[in-house]
């Protein structure tokens, strides 16, 4: 790997610490960022995602955060596109580039690629939006459990799309999809470093507690309030916002909203934390241990 350029992946459950710690380690390596968290690509809820602040945005440059409205049509083979195109462009100014983020589907499709999927069949969808709509999520989610247990342990189970297109593509193929979907990681002309963030459970659920109501008090209900109109967009269709969504609907009141806020986003960290330690490329820290992370950083960039 001598001579190659570095693309330094930052990842983690939601709320361990990546957009601190990426920060201090760009500010180190003189770098710039690129944000891997599919929903902070949306400039209208930067709350709701936390998003890093105008002062941290200051700080580091950093891209694909606010790059796209809800009303943008997106997805991760274009997501990897970008990338790719824009890593050539920095690699030529800076030795390494950091990628932070938690979407794991996001960060594989840079590091290992997407292969070639079958495109969607109308009729297909369009009967399973029928289903979905006749007979709720819960069909989706036992349907795709049967297709394939592999993805369905790991995917947003509340996504009903995200359901949708993988069964779509179980039935197509009569292939899992998530053997499919990354089957031969794709040749990469830079070298990849892996660190993890991770704390012990409770410290990590009690960090989530802690910035929901952070986020709260930072005006998340009235940032809900305002993309109300867009609920139908996939990028709301999320832990948070359909909780938001349901307050505002009258189907249950502010305090059981966030109480489900905080329950759903709990589990969404133990989905993560199921995608990502199924890759033994990834090497742990506390979000405290920066120290220890530049340490192992300069030694693997370092070496022959």
């Amino acid at each position: 790997m001598a001579g190659k350029k570095t693309l330094l992946v930052i990842l983690g459950p939601t709320a361990s610490g990546k957009t601190g710690v990426a920060i201090r380690l760009a500010k180190y390596l003189k770098t710039e960022i690129i944000s891997a968290d599919s929903r902070q690509f949306y400039r209208e809820i930067p709350i709701g995602t936390a998003a890093p602040t105008e002062e941290q945005l200051r700080e580091v440059p950093h891209h694909f955060v606010g790059n796209l409205s809800l009303q943008d049509d997106y997805n991760v083979s274009r997501f990897e596109r970008d990338v790719l195109k824009l890593l050539e462009q920095k690699f030529r100014q800076h030795e390494v580039i950091i990628m932070a983020g938690g979407s794991g589907l996001y960060i594989d499709a840079v590091c290992k690629g997407i292969d070639a999927l079958p495109d969607p069949d109308p009729q297909l969808r369009q009967t399973l939006e029928k289903q979905w709509k006749q007979q709720g999520i819960a069909m989706l989610q036992q349907q795709l459990e049967e297709l394939d247990p592999d993805y369905y342990a790991v995917v947003d189970r509340q996504n009903p799309k995200r359901l949708m297109r993988a069964i779509e593509v179980c039935l197509q193929t009569g292939k899992k999809y998530s053997e499919l979907r990354l089957n031969r990681p794709a040749e990469r002309d830079f070298r990849i470093l892996k660190i993890g963030l991770n704390l012990p459970r409770q410290e990590l659920f009690e960090r989530i507690h802690q910035r929901t109501d952070q986020m709260l008090e930072n005006g998340w209900l009235e940032e809900a309030r305002r993309v109300l109109p867009f609920r139908e967009k996939n990028a709301l269709n999320t832990v948070g916002y359909k909780e938001l969504f349901a307050f505002f609907d009258g189907k249950m009141t502010l305090e059981e909203a966030v109480e489900k806020i905080k329950t759903n986003t709990r589990r969404y960290a133990k989905r993560q934390l199921t995608w990502f330690k199924r890759d033994t490329d990834i090497h742990w820290f506390s979000p405290e241990e920066t120290d220890s992370i530049l340490a192992f950083v300069r030694e693997r960039i370092n070496e022959e």
